[in-house]
């Protein structure tokens, strides 16, 4: 019982040491994309659609936590709005307000 604890513990952790690098990778190439030379393709939706979206959905809720469990220090450090823009506000909206293929 006890091995397979660890494992899912590994496991997770894996996972989410893997989003957490997409999401950090995924924000140096939307800054790079300049939306007003090209259309996205479809291979471009797709790919953001299911490489993009669902990580950055999954940090978004995951941010939201650490928001939550945070928030009495952060009310301490004065910095509740920032925490909460760099925490939820910011992966919320990459998610799901820009276009649909604009990496």
């Amino acid at each position: 019982m006890h091995s397979l604890n660890r494992k899912l513990i590994t496991y997770f952790l894996a996972v989410m040491l893997a989003t957490s690098n997409m999401a950090f990778v995924s924000t140096v190439y939307a800054r790079d994309y300049d939306s007003n030379t090209e259309r996205p393709s479809g291979g471009a939706m797709l790919a953001d659609a299911v490489l993009m979206r669902v990580p950055m959905t999954a940090v978004t809720i995951i941010g939201a936590a650490v928001f939550v469990v945070t928030l009495p220090f952060s009310a301490l450090g004065g910095n509740v709005g920032e925490a909460g823009t760099k925490l939820v506000k910011e992966p919320f909206e990459y998610a799901w307000v820009r276009p649909l293929g604009e990496m």
